[in-house]
């Protein structure tokens, strides 16, 4: 029965001396997985004998303006709300929420009361304050009245023309009128209300020109000139034109950003106030090259860029910054004046691969692009082939 058990482990301890072995000899004879430069090295090497075509787009750089985009929205010229300079009781209201008037159309209108019999009594005061001085300017002649008579009826004249004027104004308060051409945009009385002094009758809106109100950074105020173009495009889907008439002078205290205002032509009152707006502004020109958004890529930093073909027939990266944005392309500076820029197959080749460059002029290219591998096909293959050498036991 001991013999039983002592073959059984002597048989167990060979078999894991087996393993053991195994394991051993793999770790001794298995070469160590390439890097991500090794492989591509391995893969411009395997390349150069036959280059990958590619499809190039010859472009010549063009003289161009920045465009500096600012999110705002639309912005009325001039917004009142009319008050009452005088108090009583709403007595007309020629105009209705959304009317158009004109500089010194009625708005709202208050009892006059008693002021017509108040303003006539002046009147009469006047009158007889007039009488009583040209009496006291005779007599004065005369030697019959001393200078303090004078004095003091040339002071009541005075009083009852300044006391005429008061119930003149008074009474023209009565009827409150429109500051300016505009749309009545609210009106918060009706006819019985009683108005006091400095309460408002309605809000008066001018909408023409309209403005296209946003804030701008720190790093672009500098660019910006009164007097420059800009556009804008609203929510609403209009697209307006018209030109920069303010640029703060001071920053937000919150956000460090700088209000800019775009006046827009607005005849018709058919833009309208608050609607969410993208503006642009045309900043400095420089050479600049259109390129599609689709040949847009980012290098191992991060950093926006385009692949390109340079003299030698090599593929470059370049680092591009983007200056303004159309509906076909982008407007980018940082190229050569004149370059090969990449349109097909750029995600398939790296930085300093030889490459044959196919125009776009010419017929398709002489490849399969869908049985082509990519960069990490061929190096997951180079990493594969250092792992054959690795066998179990």
């Amino acid at each position: 029965m001991k013999k039983t058990y002592l073959a059984a482990l002597v048989v167990a301890l060979l078999f894991v001396l087996w393993m053991l072995s195994g394991q051993i000899g793999t770790d001794g004879e298995r070469a160590p997985a390439p890097s991500l430069a090794e492989s591509r090295d391995s893969m411009l090497r395997q390349r150069e004998d036959s280059p990958m075509a590619v499809r190039v787009r010859n472009l010549d750089a063009e003289l161009q303006r920045a465009l500096i985009a600012v999110r705002g929205r639309t912005e009325v010229n001039r917004r009142v709300a009319v008050r009452a300079e005088t108090g009583g009781l709403v007595a007309a209201l020629p105009v209705e929420k959304g009317d158009v008037v004109r500089a010194g159309d009625i708005l709202c209108r208050i009892d006059a009361g008693s002021r017509p019999a108040r303003l006539e009594e002046s009147r009469e005061a006047v009158t007889v304050a007039e009488l009583e001085f040209e009496g006291v300017q005779k007599l004065e002649q005369r030697g019959l009245v001393s200078a303090t008579g004078v004095a003091t009826a040339r002071a009541r004249l005075a009083t009852a023309r300044a006391d005429l004027r008061q119930r003149e104004l008074d009474l023209s308060y009565t009827a409150i009128r429109a500051p300016f051409d505009g749309i009545v945009e609210t009106r918060p009385v009706e006819i019985g209300d009683f108005l006091q002094a400095g309460q408002v009758c309605a809000e008066v809106l001018d909408p023409d020109p309209l403005l296209l109100a946003g804030q701008v950074s720190e790093r672009d105020v500098a660019r910006l000139q009164i007097g420059d173009p800009g556009t804008g495009r609203l929510l609403t889907g209009e697209r307006v034109s018209g030109v920069i008439t303010y640029v703060a002078q001071a920053a937000h205290p919150s956000t460090r950003t700088f209000r800019v205002e775009v006046a827009v032509p607005n005849p018709n009152a058919s833009l309208r106030d608050g609607i969410t707006t993208e503006i642009q502004l045309p900043a400095e020109e420089h050479l600049a090259h259109h390129v599609p958004s689709s040949v847009l890529a980012l290098d191992d930093l991060g950093e926006l860029g385009v692949r390109i073909v340079d003299a030698d027939d090599r593929v470059q990266f370049v680092r591009i910054r983007v200056i303004r944005d159309t509906a076909d392309g982008l407007w980018v500076t940082g190229l050569p004046e004149t370059v090969r820029l990449i349109t097909v197959g750029q995600e398939l080749v790296v930085p300093g691969e030889q490459v044959r460059a196919v125009p776009e002029a010419e017929r398709p290219l002489p490849i399969d692009m869908s049985e082509t591998p990519t960069r990490l096909d061929a190096t997951a293959a180079t990493r594969s082939g250092g792992d054959d050498g690795a066998g179990q036991p």
